[in-house]
């Protein structure tokens, strides 16, 4: 390789990339760009869904190796040819899709990503001094099946920090995450740049990146269209730079729905045990939701969100019918496509792997989760079999326009696309079907602001068409925006609802820490 510094790059950025160029088929996903990031800097990588981020990063960490262009490591030009040599070089990089093993405990987890053979009983060790000094407290021994996803970001975040770089990619690392568990994190990441650590941040939170970075990068179409000081700028015009237009401010109408409709979705006294050794129990959780209307759940991560959403959508099955009510019939023993044929879509968490299997189609995807519910149009034999695939097609193609799904190819795998592309495929997967009640968990984790609008306001323009939606989110601000009432999970309990007009962030704060959920318990009524 060509030197373009002394040998210890004195005087040189940490990494200086020059017309990165990465080209799929007929997509030019990373267009010529030039980035570079000083020593203890944090430097923000913005940009749409789309546009270009996910490749330029992974070029960095050489999990793709580019067309065209030089990457430059503390000032010599270096060939980054997989991420086991940017390990070695001193690059880390925590993906937002996780790369865990849900039958293996974190310490087994981080075994596996490190290059040299390390004794499970020394990375535990090291693993909780990590968590303790940065204060990403981790369980080395927990299974990575049984915790919540921001308790397995914590793993990725210290496998990384383990590995001693000297720039850390971090994708998306706050979509999992509450405020308080945010500002924690970056107080760590303030603390890493003090000792010398550059940082690569990419996120959609405006606000945060304001907050924290020191300069951003912004990208659009694959090209680097400006670079600032964020904390020069407001969100609106980072925003701005990132979409190329003003974002979509969500518009609430008031609930035209009649006040004496039955409410569409019922949770009756529902109690469950923990399914494993790390998993939340559930206690005497009691929910209704009408016509008309979105409750929003608030929750620091790993409080029984996941389990709650697993009990309304039919994962689990309940002791009695009853437990579980939709549209006045009960469900608590009827299964996920039992409860999508009466009418209820519901959109989980954890997007590859859950919401979409990731080597198949978006065609099969949809056809999986539309099969119960439209088998007459989607199933069949012979000419049956070809309306199947032109329906399927012509759905597919109406949920990419609705929802602005950016996509290299016309039917790619669920995996091609970016998360937030993803995202807004399967929210618009089960808002097609115009639902009579939607149950969806994180409906915008890792999703780019511009997208985060667009599906807020379907979100609300479906409540407001007279369904009952129900969001869990660990974005306030997101809830906030879009809720009629909010309640919050802690330890398994449900606090009291509070109708939004009442509702402030030290309140919710509050119930989060679970302030209300002593009187929701004692409560007979619906939240």
């Amino acid at each position: 390789m060509t030197s373009i510094s002394d040998e210890n790059g004195a005087g040189h950025p940490l990494l200086e990339a020059t017309g990165l160029t990465k080209i799929f088929g007929s997509l030019k996903a990373c267009d010529g760009i030039d980035l570079t990031i000083g020593t203890g800097e944090i430097h923000a990588l913005l940009g749409e869904n789309g546009a270009g981020k996910s490749t330029l990063v992974k070029m960095l960490f050489g999990a793709l190796q580019p067309t065209s262009g030089e990457i430059g490591w503390k000032g010599k030009a270096v060939a980054v040819a997989n991420p086991a040599m940017a390990r070695s070089l001193g690059i880390g990089m925590v993906f937002q899709h996780f790369s865990l093993f849900d039958a293996l405990t974190a310490a087994e987890n981080i075994a596996l990503s490190l290059d040299e053979k390390t004794d499970l009983n020394t990375i535990a060790a090291k693993a909780r001094d990590i968590g303790r000094t940065y204060g990403l407290p981790v369980d080395p021994d927990a299974l990575v099946g049984d915790l919540s996803v921001g308790e397995r970001q914590r793993i990725e975040i210290i496998r990384c920090l383990l590995q001693n770089p000297d720039l850390i990619i971090l994708d998306e690392p706050t979509s999992v995450l509450t405020p308080q568990e945010a500002d924690l994190l970056f107080v760590t990441l303030e603390r890493l740049k003090s000792e010398g650590k550059s940082i690569l941040y990419i996120s959609h939170r405006l606000e945060e990146v304001r907050r924290l970075c020191d300069r951003a990068t912004v990208l659009r179409h694959g090209k680097v269209v400006g670079q600032c000081d964020p904390r020069q700028e407001t969100a609106g015009s980072l925003a701005r730079m990132m979409v190329g237009s003003d974002i979509h401010v969500i518009e609430r109408r008031p609930n035209a729905a009649p006040a004496t409709q039955s409410a569409l979705i019922e949770v009756n006294g529902l109690s469950q045990k923990p399914r494993g050794p790390f998993s939340v129990s559930l206690h005497d959780i009691r929910l209704a939701v009408n016509p008309g209307e979105i409750l929003g759940i608030a929750g620091v991560a790993g409080n029984g969100q996941g389990e709650l959403f697993e009990a309304i959508s039919g994962e689990v099955l309940q002791e009695r019918p009853d437990i579980v009510r939709i549209r006045g019939r009960d469900t608590g023993r009827s299964g996920i496509s039992a409860r999508r044929r009466l009418g209820a879509a519901f959109v989980p968490e954890e997007r590859l792997g859950h919401g979409a299997v990731p080597n198949m189609s978006l065609t099969d995807n949809l056809l999986l989760s539309r099969y119960a519910t439209d088998g007459k149009v989607f199933l069949g034999g012979g000419l049956l079999r070809l309306l199947q695939q032109s329906s399927l097609a012509l759905a597919a193609k109406r949920i990419v326009a609705q929802m602005d799904v950016r996509k290299s190819a016309e039917n790619p795998d669920a995996s091609a696309l970016s998360g937030g592309n993803l995202q807004k495929f399967l929210i618009g997967r089960e808002l097609d079907r115009n639902p009579a009640v939607l149950v969806v968990n994180q409906p915008t984790w890792g999703v780019d602001a511009g997208a985060a609008a667009h599906i807020r306001q379907a979100l609300v323009d479906l409540a407001r068409s007279g369904s009952a939606v129900i969001v869990i989110s660990q974005d306030l601000d997101e809830l906030f925006e879009i809720s009629d009432r909010i309640a919050a999970m802690v330890h398994g309990r449900l606090s009291q609802s509070v109708p939004i007009e009442a509702m402030n962030m030290e309140r919710v704060g509050l119930m989060m820490g679970g302030a209300d959920t002593a009187s929701a318990h004692a409560s007979t009524g619906a939240a």
